[in-house]
């Protein structure tokens, strides 16, 4: 099974679950990806790994049209349902992979991602894409969990999220997606980071992580070095803390 069909059978199922989760819902980091953009109004926007859409309709009032794509038709359905009951009509949910966009180049003037690119199995390849469909100018922003950059807390962070979702590939650094970024052709910078504090059960129960494979990441967490724990903020429940960072690449014109 490769990773894209992981996905699919993981988010399926959870897709609800989804629709109202604090994570995706709003955030710090959300706000800022809206300042970010300063949109005009008549931009035509693309959001990569849309999930239950939450990005895609914060962003539909600020612009003329929204592109939602997620390789899950769940996922999907979810964000219809959303932006159907607040009466968003300017969103287009479409079942697609991140790595092979299915639009022209130079299709969109903004391309967001948010809490998606740790899914990507070639996120150098999604990089790519994100360049191509964007017109020159364009801009991509793009937030997720990144790793510090220590190794032992790399090693754990990432060993964590794989055991509770099998469709994890890998939370990277902010220099390792700004090197992807750069060599897709866009002008990378930082625009800041956010603690995200995760409460474990909640985590846990968002993607249905059977009892067994829980008790074993608890145990991963208090048998990992001092360091680590500490970098990781881990509570005696398990509760931990990681960064989230919000990237912008603009194309060069």
């Amino acid at each position: 099974m490769d990773v894209q069909e992981s996905v699919r059978r993981q988010f399926g199922p959870v897709a609800a679950a989804y629709a109202t989760s604090s994570v995706h819902v709003g955030g710090p980091d959300l706000a800022a990806m809206l300042e970010a953009a300063a949109t005009r109004g008549d931009e035509r926007a693309l959001d990569v790994g849309a999930g239950a859409g939450h990005t895609a309709l914060a962003f539909a009032p600020r612009v003329a049209e929204v592109v939602a794509v997620d390789l899950t038709e769940a996922m999907l359905e979810t964000g219809r349902r959303l932006a159907e009951e607040r009466g968003i009509g300017n969103v287009t949910f479409i079942q697609a992979d991140a790595e092979r966009l299915p639009f022209p180049d130079d299709a969109f003037d903004l391309v967001t991602s948010r809490y998606a690119a740790h899914h990507f199995p070639r996120p150098e390849a999604a990089a790519r894409e994100w360049a191509r469909v964007l017109k020159p100018g364009g801009r991509l922003l793009l937030v997720d969990v990144v790793s510090p950059g220590d190794l032992a807390t790399d090693t754990l962070l990432n060993a964590a999220e794989v055991l509770r979702d099998p469709s994890h590939v890998r939370d990277h650094t902010v220099a390792q997606w700004t090197a992807m970024l750069e060599a897709a052709g866009l002008a990378a910078e930082e625009l800041g980071q956010w603690p995200l504090r995760l409460p474990f059960a909640s985590w846990v129960e968002r993607m249905r992580t059977p009892p067994a494979i829980a008790a074993a990441i608890q145990e991963l967490f208090a048998r990992a070095p001092a360091s680590a724990r500490k970098a990781l903020r881990i509570e005696p429940d398990g509760a931990f803390t990681c960064p989230v960072a919000l990237l912008r690449g603009r194309l060069r014109e």
